[in-house]
């Protein structure tokens, strides 16, 4: 239940450490749903490819990208048949949350967040997402939500620090 931030070396399992808890949440409750931001879209596309190959013997879990290359046809089903939504800091900031009523039932379930690659997000990016992070929790809030937050980042120097100062709340530090 605590917010985590996993600061550990390349290839040392930190996906599994937020895929594991977020399918095993899915499974326990369907209408759980967690959010996945990545710094890019390719980045974003990539985890698409594991997420899915995770959950394709799940068949009532999801994921789906919404970034700005999702066609607008398709973004209506992205809203209400995913559990699972990969996107980026920007596509949130301008096609999710000023539209948070059409995104109400998946707010309202938002079980977790996950920001991967935290260490990216420093400077202008990183106060930028910071109060990004801010309005979502506002949004998920007035939804009734509460979703717990997992950050990744490989290595870094201050990993506590750096997590609260984006999520804007203390978080446990894993580097094991």
């Amino acid at each position: 239940g605590e917010h985590v931030i996993v600061a550990t070396g390349t290839a040392s399992g930190k996906t599994l450490c937020y895929n594991v808890p977020v399918l095993t949440a899915l499974l326990e409750d369907p209408l759980s749903r967690a959010l996945y931001l990545y710094p890019t879209k390719a980045l974003a596309q990539d985890q698409l490819r594991v997420v899915q190959g995770l959950t394709e013997p799940l068949r009532r879990v999801r994921a789906m990208t919404y970034d700005g290359d999702t066609p607008q046809g398709s973004r209506a089903r992205v809203r209400r048949m995913a559990s699972i939504v990969l996107s980026n800091p920007d596509m949130l900031h301008v096609g999710i949350l000023p539209n948070h009523q059409t995104w109400a039932p998946f707010f309202r379930h938002l079980r977790y967040v996950v920001v991967d690659e935290a260490h990216v997000y420093r400077g202008v990016f990183g106060s930028h997402l910071a109060n990004v992070l801010r309005r979502l929790r506002r949004v998920c809030a007035l939804h009734g939500a509460q979703p717990q937050f997992i950050l990744s980042s490989a290595t870094i120097g201050n990993p506590a620090t750096h997590a609260a100062r984006l999520i804007g709340e203390e978080a446990t530090v894993v580097e094991e």
